[in-house]
Formats: structure tokens, sequence, C-alpha cells
């Protein structure tokens, strides 16, 4: 089976050797998405509503590069640097999701990439 790297401007740049996502088959594997602002190139912190907004914005660039959208998705990965923070994380997550949600794991872990709150990767399927 052909793989195919998957990359849109509108997220940010790997930060190691990783693409955005690769396709396989009609199978989208995106990795985890932190807070960067494409744009800007700047983290977006100080707020997990606004951190958690920013990460899923990068997600749907990635989405839409490969010619999908959220609805698409069959499960999302979430990593917390405090386990506090869940319920608005959630909560903004949700609205991404407002009907048959994916498959989802949600942990806290002891440090992400650039010490940020939040990381979200996702599988969709095409």
């Amino acid at each position: 089976m052909a793989k195919e790297v998957i990359y849109s401007s509108h997220a940010p740049e790997p930060i190691g050797p990783y693409s955005q996502a690769i396709m396989a088959g009609n199978t989208l594997f995106v990795s985890g998405q932190i807070p960067i602002d494409s744009a800007t190139g700047n983290l977006v912190s100080g707020d997990i509503t606004a951190e958690t907004n920013q990460v899923m914005k990068n997600l749907k660039a990635v989405l839409e590069a490969a010619g999908m959208d959220f609805s698409h998705v069959v499960k999302c990965s979430i990593f917390l640097s405090d386990m506090n923070t869940f319920p608005k994380v959630n909560e903004a997550y949700g609205q991404y999701f407002k009907t048959n949600p994916p498959a989802r794991e949600t942990v806290q872990v002891s440090r992400l990439p650039k010490d940020v709150n939040v990381e979200i990767s996702c599988i969709a399927v095409r």
C-alpha cells in the first residue's frame, strides 16, 4: 500500500522528523497538533480554551488538505499536561463534533512538546 504525505501551510510546520499527516489507502493519520498559530508561528497560551481551539483549527487545516473534515474523524487522542483542564478542553473540543463524535481517549502526560498544555491527534477515514 502506498502512503502519501499530506501537508497544509495553514497548520504549523512539523518540529521534528515527521509529517503533518499520512494518507494510507482511505485512512488519514494526523500527527499530534499543538496550539501554534501557523500565521504567526507563536504559541497560543494562557487560556486552555483558546489553546484547544487553536489545536482544533490546526487539525481542521490538515484534514482539509486531505479533502476531509471533522465528519471523517473516527478516533482522537488528547494529551493534557493537567487533567484538571479536562472540562474546558472537553467543552471546546465538543464544539467540533456536534453529532456522531469519534472514539477518543484523554490522558495526562508529564510533559508535551514546547511545554504546551494540550496536544490532539486524530485518525480519519474517507
